[in-house]
């Protein structure tokens, strides 16, 4: 326990003036509670693990070039992000199966839009699963990207490509929302 230590004036004839002691507290007991509870709280504590995502960059090695691959147009839906917002089709951008025919606001609409579209898609004859073409402009957002593979995810779509290069008819598109 803390104590508090004084000096007891003894008795006697003489009074000596001396100087008066200022009251010391004896803090080790305070010492011994913290360090009891710093060894506690970091034995008891859980680190949180860094959540990171798995991406497969391609290779960039100079050999043989590969042959682009064909997919079938009844799999493939491209969302093209833009600033807080995306335009979406399913298929050729030139001839869609369907699409947006106005920009969409990615907080509000995206998963149920991937919904519906992997719905659409499961439900045409021989197709297999879903691709999805995520196409960021300059004007999007790291959090969007995210945002959306997330969603992407959360639905059970593995397959999705991050491209950052854009037909000029999605360029213009992009333009014609702001």
């Amino acid at each position: 326990m803390a104590e508090l230590n004084q000096k007891v004036q003894e008795s006697g004839k003489k009074k000596i003036r001396s100087r008066k002691m200022a009251p010391k507290v004896d803090l080790t007991a305070m010492v011994d509670l913290a360090f009891l509870l710093i060894t506690f709280f970091m034995l008891t504590t859980t680190l949180n693990k860094p959540a990171a995502m798995d991406i497969a960059m391609p290779d960039k090695t100079k050999g043989e070039a590969t042959p682009p691959v064909l997919i079938d147009e009844n799999r493939t839906a491209t969302l093209i992000l833009g600033d807080r917002k995306f335009m979406w089709y399913h298929g050729d951008f030139k001839k869609p199966i369907a699409f947006s025919a106005k920009p969409v606001d990615i907080d509000k609409r995206l998963p149920r839009i991937i919904s519906q579209l992997k719905a659409n898609i499961s439900s045409m004859p021989n197709t297999k699963d879903m691709i999805v073409l995520i196409k960021p402009s300059k004007e999007a957002r790291t959090k969007d990207v995210i945002q959306t593979i997330d969603a992407l995810k959360h639905e059970g779509i593995t397959r999705y490509v991050i491209s950052k290069t854009q037909a000029d008819e999605e360029k213009q598109l992009l333009a014609s929302l702001d």
